[in-house]
């Protein structure tokens, strides 16, 4: 007697295979919908801060970071040098926008300072003593946000975005600039390392979506 062979019907892989398309199908929506909240997320903190210190400035009329009066006001606090920029007595020292601290801002760490201003205000979350209170938010690509003065061409004060990838960081431009990495209100470096400082111009003229670029983002205030 003849043995009978057994397998699948073309039915039975049809109906795996749809299976199979739906699955990759949700799975790949899931991931464009974290880009995109991620997308939107970066472009929030940057509106969010540019709104904290906007608010700021009308009740203390004063830049978070460099008031003057920041001592008087919260007890412990350190002061600012009231200059109009991130830094020193001189107006061409700055500090930077990625500085670890171990220890509460100092007079000479204003980029830091202005998180903690900003704490002690009540326009940021986060801690108001110790380290912490200086140190820089992460953003949605775990990375940092940072402030500084000058960098990546701009002469102003600008709050910066690290580690974002090359999809997040195009979007972002395109949504708030000009979608261009040299120019605008919002410029973009090709990062070689995690959280870099921040060049004084732009490496990087145009993105490239290679899918595993990143770059860091930088707007002008």
């Amino acid at each position: 007697m003849k043995a009978r062979q057994t397998g699948f019907t073309l039915v039975e892989i049809a109906i795996v295979l749809v299976i199979i398309g739906l699955l990759l199908g949700g799975i790949l929506k899931g991931q464009e919908m974290i880009t995109q909240a991620k997308i939107k997320n970066v472009v929030n903190d940057f509106n969010g801060i540019t709104a904290a210190v906007n608010s700021y400035q009308d009740r203390y009329r004063s830049l978070p970071g460099d008031d003057q009066t920041a001592d008087t006001r919260w007890s412990g606090a350190v002061k600012g040098n009231g200059d109009g920029v991130f830094g020193v007595a001189s107006t061409t020292t700055y500090t930077v926008y990625n500085k670890v601290l171990a220890a509460a801002p100092t007079t000479t760490d204003e980029s830091n300072s202005f998180w903690w201003h900003l704490r002690l205000a009540g326009f940021v979350g986060g801690a108001t003593t110790g380290a912490a209170a200086g140190q820089q938010p992460a953003n949605a690509a775990n990375g940092i946000m940072g402030v500084q003065t000058t960098g990546l061409g701009f002469t102003s004060n600008i709050v910066c975005s690290s580690n974002l990838p090359d999809k997040i960081a195009i979007a972002v431009d395109t949504q708030m600039d000009d979608s261009t990495a040299a120019s605008g209100q919002v410029r973009a470096t090709l990062q070689t390392g995690p959280n870099p400082t921040v060049p004084a111009t732009t490496t990087a003229d145009v993105y490239a979506e290679t899918g595993t670029n990143q770059y860091l983002l930088c707007k002008n205030m």
